[in-house]
């Protein structure tokens, strides 16, 4: 049975819509070895994007995908623990191969293997590489060696790589990847995250090591016509209605990102019984829901936010979008000293809270938006 609308986890199949021209793009790049930055807010999609391409490649015999998350690497070496494995797992197809691959191209390891009571499910390892017993050139050739050895193209998809920055000797880690990475014949890379601020500081700035380092893909939002198209079919499945007006009244209320719409459209369908017909009421109470069940996660937003933070944020909220240092609106909002401006917009940049298009801020979560307008706006 196909889930109606599904959120919060990456999507395939039933559930993934749009991005034609985006995955054609994308899997073009992968088949030629170009290196990719994929680029967006959070909630886009960039994950489904990314795996729903990797799941097309499976029938190219020339290329290997390996897909990778980061965001629980604190450090460089817990990264590169986890690359290789990443690696490693993706790039055979059975325990015993796997085990002699890492012992043939890695050596000195101390591998701790752990397997599941189910059959079908996928063992865990810890690798146990340390500066001690390897050098990040060592990991970071791991693949390219491997590729050669098959015959193959390899691509890895690296996810939240925006954490490289919080280490502690971000600028050179970035350096030694760079370093090798670029050097590599046989193996590209596909780097994307979900903190704007800090994947534009990576891939963004003249100098910094990773500075045109691949093609640099931004990614938009899905058109209201294929969510409307999505929307309605969904609801036809499970014998309920929503016309085309209301489908896309529903997407714009979100803004069209991508795990608003399938939460917001969720929970509308889910007031309905079987034969029902979406009325304004179900638009509005389930929109109250999404900002209800969201509570909880945009109060720990902004529970280390200032006064002044929070008053930038109502300045924002009314429709200023620069002109934050004129004296009117400093008083109006009390956002104390013309110095102070600044260091307010470094910081709710930073916390992936406002982002800067054109110099212009903007709130980077439509849902957000509508959550503080309703609870901080007077």
């Amino acid at each position: 049975m196909n889930k109606k609308f599904v959120y919060g986890v990456e999507v395939t199949d039933y559930n993934f819509t749009g991005r034609k021209k985006e995955i054609k793009r994308l899997k073009t790049n992968f088949e030629n070895g170009l290196n990719v930055i994929l680029m967006s807010p959070r909630r886009m999609g960039k994950t489904s994007l990314v795996k729903q391409v990797c799941k097309e490649l499976e029938t190219n015999d020339d290329v290997i995908t390996v897909y990778l998350d980061i965001f629980g690497c604190k450090s460089e070496y817990e990264m590169y623990n986890k690359l290789a494995s990443a690696i490693l797992r993706q790039t055979s197809s059975q325990t015993k191969l796997w085990l002699e691959e890492a012992s043939e191209f890695l050596g000195r390891i101390t591998s701790k293997i752990s397997f599941s009571p189910a059959p079908m499910d996928e063992f865990s390892v810890s690798l146990g590489i340390t500066p001690k017993t390897h050098s990040p050139e060592e990991i970071l050739n791991l693949a390219e060696q491997i590729a050669i050895k098959k015959g193959k193209h390899i691509v890895v998809c690296i996810d939240e790589f925006q954490q490289i920055g919080g280490y502690n000797n971000s600028h050179q880690v970035q350096a030694c990847l760079r370093g090798v990475w670029q050097q590599q014949k046989h193996v590209s890379y596909c780097l994307f995250g979900s903190k704007h601020h800090f994947m534009s500081s990576i891939f963004l700035d003249k100098s910094m090591p990773f500075y045109q380092f691949g093609e640099l893909m931004t990614l938009k939002t899905i058109d209201t016509e294929d969510w409307v198209k999505y929307i309605v079919s969904h609801f036809k499945d499970g014998n309920r209605t929503i016309t085309d007006e209301q489908a896309a009244r529903l997407c714009n209320a979100v803004s069209n990102y991508s795990s608003y719409v399938q939460q917001y459209a969720w929970q509308v369908y889910t007031q309905l019984n079987d034969g029902d017909e979406v009325t304004e009421a179900n638009l509005e109470t389930g929109l109250e829901e999404v900002l209800d069940i969201n509570d909880a996660l945009f109060s720990q937003t902004i529970e280390s936010l200032t006064e002044y933070q929070m008053n930038f944020l109502r300045a924002i909220a009314n429709g200023y979008q620069t002109d934050f240092g004129k004296a009117e609106v400093r008083k109006e909002y009390h956002l104390g000293s013309y110095s102070n401006i600044a260091r307010l917009r470094k910081a709710l940049l930073e916390k992936d809270i406002v982002e800067s298009n054109m110099k212009q801020l903007s709130f980077t979560d439509p849902v957000f938006e509508l959550w503080f307008k309703k609870k901080y706006m007077v």
